[in-house]
C-alpha cells in the first residue's frame, strides 16, 4: 500500500492508503518528489467536482474519488518491458495530458484539444500527490542535470504560459498587457521577459501579487481599482495600445478593458478558465480588426522548450516557490493557505519524497 491524497468532493480531500500501481507495457513508474498545488485543484475543492469525472472517464474509466496532483517531478523507479529509451533513476517531470490519439484533434497534433481529454491527477491514472504513479512513457521528460526537482515541478504551469505565447502573434519587442498576477500570469511575465518583450504591463489588484509581478520582470504594474487601464496602456504604448494581451484572470471587467487597450490589429489571448460565461462586444473587435483567441494548456514540445529555457538560465522561476509542505499538510497548509492568503503566495510545493 502507499499514501495518496484523494479528492472525494467539495472540501473533502483525504490522505489515505491505496494500492501501489503496477507498471505495464509502454509505461513508467515514477516516485513523485515535488508536486505543486494548482488553481484547478482549488476550484474543484471549493466548488465540487467539475473537471474531475463523477462518471467513468472515457479514457481512464475512473471516477471520483481520485488522486490529486498534476504539476510534479520525480524519479523513475521502474519501466515497462518494451521501454528502452529511459532508465530507472532518471529524474523527470510529467506532462499530464491524457488523450486518445485517435480523434481529429489528436491526429492534427492538438493533443491538448482531444475530444476525450483529461489529466493525470484530475481524471485518473493516479497523481503526483502519491508515493508512486504509473504514466505512459511519452508523458515523462528527463530533467537536465542543472535543473532541480523542485524547479522541475514548475514546468507544467510555465508550459501553459509558454504555449500561450507560442500560439499568439507575439513578436520580440512587442508591448504586452497581462491580466492577473496569479501563478499563470506571473509565468507569462517570466516567459515574456525570456522572449524579449518590449513593454510588459500587468493589471492586478492585490498588493502582494503586484510586488511579485515587478520582481518577475513587469515594466509597469497597474491597479484596475485605481487606474484607468485603457488610458494608461495606450499612454505607455505611445498612444496606440498593446500588441497582445493575455487574460489570466477571467474577470468580465478586465476582459472589457483589455480588448479596448489593444491597438488596431491586436490580439487578446484567453488563458483563464471562466467560472461563468462572459460577454464580448463584437464591434470592439470588428472596428479595430482585433482578434480574440483561446488557449488550451500546452502541446507536445512545450515541456521540452521550457526545460531547455530553465537549463540555459533563460527562465529563473525559483522565487515562484513561496512555501513547501509535507504530504500530510496538503489541506491545512496548502489548500487553505492558498484560499485564505493567496495574495502572498505564488506556488506551494508539496514535498512528496525529498
Amino acid at each position: 500500500m502507499m499514501k495518496a491524497v484523494r479528492f472525494y468532493g467539495q472540501k473533502d480531500i483525504r490522505l489515505e492508503d491505496v494500492e501501489v500501481p503496477k507498471c505495464g507495457k509502454g509505461q513508467v513508474k515514477v516516485k513523485p518528489a515535488y508536486c505543486g498545488i494548482c488553481g484547478t485543484d482549488l476550484h474543484e475543492y471549493l466548488g465540487g467536482a467539475n473537471i474531475m469525472p463523477t462518471t467513468p472517464h472515457p479514457i481512464t474509466k475512473e471516477k471520483v474519488p481520485l488522486t490529486l496532483g498534476h504539476e510534479f517531478s520525480g524519479i523513475i523507479e521502474e519501466v515497462g518491458d518494451d521501454v528502452h529509451d529511459i532508465k530507472v533513476g532518471a529524474r523527470v517531470t510529467v506532462q499530464p495530458i491524457i488523450y486518445d490519439g485517435t480523434c481529429g484533434a489528436c491526429k492534427e497534433g492538438y493533443i491538448n484539444c482531444c475530444d476525450k481529454n483529461g489529466f493525470v491527477g484530475l481524471s485518473g491514472w493516479g497523481g503526483g500527490l502519491s508515493e508512486h504513479v504509473v504514466v505512459p512513457r511519452n508523458a515523462v521528460y528527463e530533467i537536465p542535470e542543472n535543473v532541480s526537482l523542485e524547479i522541475a515541478a514548475l514546468v507544467e504551469p510555465i508550459a501553459v504560459a509558454w504555449h500561450a505565447i507560442n500560439i499568439s502573434p507575439f513578436k520580440k519587442g512587442d508591448s504586452v498587457l497581462v491580466l492577473g498576477g496569479g501563478p499563470i500570469g506571473l509565468a507569462v511575465v517570466q516567459c515574456l521577459v525570456a522572449r524579449g518583450a518590449g513593454k510588459i504591463i500587468v493589471s492586478e489588484v492585490a498588493s502582494g501579487r503586484k510586488e511579485f509581478a515587478k520582481q518577475f520582470g513587469a515594466h509597469y504594474v497597474l491597479d484596475p481599482s485605481k487606474d484607468d487601464i485603457v488610458a494608461r496602456v495606450r499612454e505607455i504604448c505611445d498612444g496606440r495600445g498593446a500588441n497582445v494581451a493575455f487574460d489570466a484572470a477571467g474577470v468580465q471587467a478586465g476582459l472589457d478593458q483589455a480588448i479596448q487597450a489593444l491597438r488596431a490589429g491586436g490580439t487578446l489571448v484567453n488563458i483563464a478558465i471562466w467560472e461563468k460565461n462572459a460577454t464580448i462586444a463584437p464591434n470592439l473587435l470588428c472596428f479595430r480588426e482585433r482578434r480574440y483567441m483561446g488557449v488550451a494548456t500546452y502541446q507536445a514540445g512545450d515541456f521540452q522548450d521550457v526545460l531547455n529555457a530553465l537549463s540555459s538560465g533563460q527562465l529563473k522561476p525559483e522565487s515562484m516557490i513561496t512555501k513547501k509542505i509535507q504530504i500530510d499538510e496538503v489541506e491545512e497548509s496548502g489548500f487553505k493557505t492558498l484560499i485564505n492568503d493567496k495574495d502572498n503566495h505564488v506556488k506551494i510545493l508539496v514535498v512528496v519524497s525529498p
